[in-house]
């Protein structure tokens, strides 16, 4: 039997080394993938299981129709999670263009004189107070003619908490002046790294001339910085245990499946930016008193759905 060339035995002697090389490289992967896969799962059960006894059921929701492109996503921030009525303190519409993966982030004056279906004029705020996420919905509905899609509900103590797993060393903000009055903590003027009660104190800080509006601007500076967070990947550890909290510390009609989906495509999508507008815009409202309502904001209704129409690309 003739014997193989030296040169072809070398060659299969390399081929065979590099099938090793191969077969092991991919072992090793497959181990690494199942090594992540167990960790983000005890991840997740751990943050599950951190806010499993604040979890409440789904609020009455019904959404409107979508065309598929455009998400509209209520959010609201309120004192408490059922244990007393609560006011509305933060109302905002996240939308979200699923094609362009552009965000734009509206804020509504809570004290906006508001037409509540059924009920006197209030301010907006109080629309979920008599009458939870649908009827708050239904306001905004009614006066802006804008569709909503989905509702995330969050009060203030579970936030601090969903901040503190996020980003367990602060959120970077830049404080734009001492802030201390009504808030729980105190904050000097600067760029500094914020746990979750001082990202709260900060985002609720209104004791200045600028008042509400001051504090609105501030609420859309934090889901500035949180968007940052959520997609930055050096976070990506805390995410599992952030989503499974997420489930007890937010109310929403969201499935578990596609809130993870929603935050894969937005940090598939490459860099995001949110352009924000508050609600009433400069020039549109005026300040009234009713007894019945209090110190109130009156706006022209039709400028203002006007430019929340041009704002979002409302048909």
């Amino acid at each position: 039997m003739e014997e193989q060339p030296l040169e072809e035995k070398r060659q299969t002697r390399r081929k065979k080394r590099k099938l090793r090389k191969g077969r092991l490289f991919f072992t090793l992967l497959i181990l690494l993938l199942i090594g992540i896969g167990i960790f983000s799962y005890f991840q997740y059960r751990s943050g599950l299981n951190l806010a499993s006894k604040t979890k409440l059921p789904e609020a009455e929701f019904v959404a409107d129709k979508s065309d598929g492109k455009i998400k509209n996503y209520l959010i609201i921030g309120v004192d408490s999670r059922g244990e007393e009525e609560s006011r509305s303190d933060t109302m905002m519409l996240l939308s979200w263009n699923q094609d362009t993966n552009d965000l734009k982030l509206v804020s509504f004056m809570r004290d906006i004189y508001a037409d509540i279906p059924g009920y006197k004029s209030y301010k907006l705020n109080t629309a979920y107070y008599l009458g939870g996420v649908q009827l708050l919905k239904e306001t905004l509905n009614s006066m802006f003619e804008v569709p909503i899609h989905h509702y995330a509900l969050i009060d203030f103590k579970s936030f601090e908490s969903l901040i503190d797993i996020l980003a367990p060393n602060g959120i970077e903000m830049d404080v734009e002046k001492d802030m201390s009055a009504f808030i729980g903590v105190t904050l000097s003027k600067g760029q500094q790294r914020l746990n979750g009660q001082e990202l709260l104190g900060y985002a609720r800080f209104r004791h200045d001339a600028e008042g509400d509006f001051g504090r609105v601007e501030r609420q859309q500076k934090v889901i500035d910085a949180l968007k940052d967070e959520l997609l930055s990947p050096s976070n990506m550890d805390n995410l599992p245990k952030f989503i499974g909290a997420a489930q007890g510390y937010i109310t929403t009609d969201l499935t578990t499946s596609e809130e993870i989906k929603s935050v894969l495509s937005l940090a598939l999508g490459g860099k995001v930016e949110i352009e924000k507008l508050t609600i009433p815009v400069e020039g549109s409202y005026d300040y009234q008193s009713y007894s019945h309502a209090g110190e109130v904001i009156e706006i022209d209704v039709d400028a203002n759905r006007q430019y929340l129409h041009d704002f979002l690309q409302l048909k």
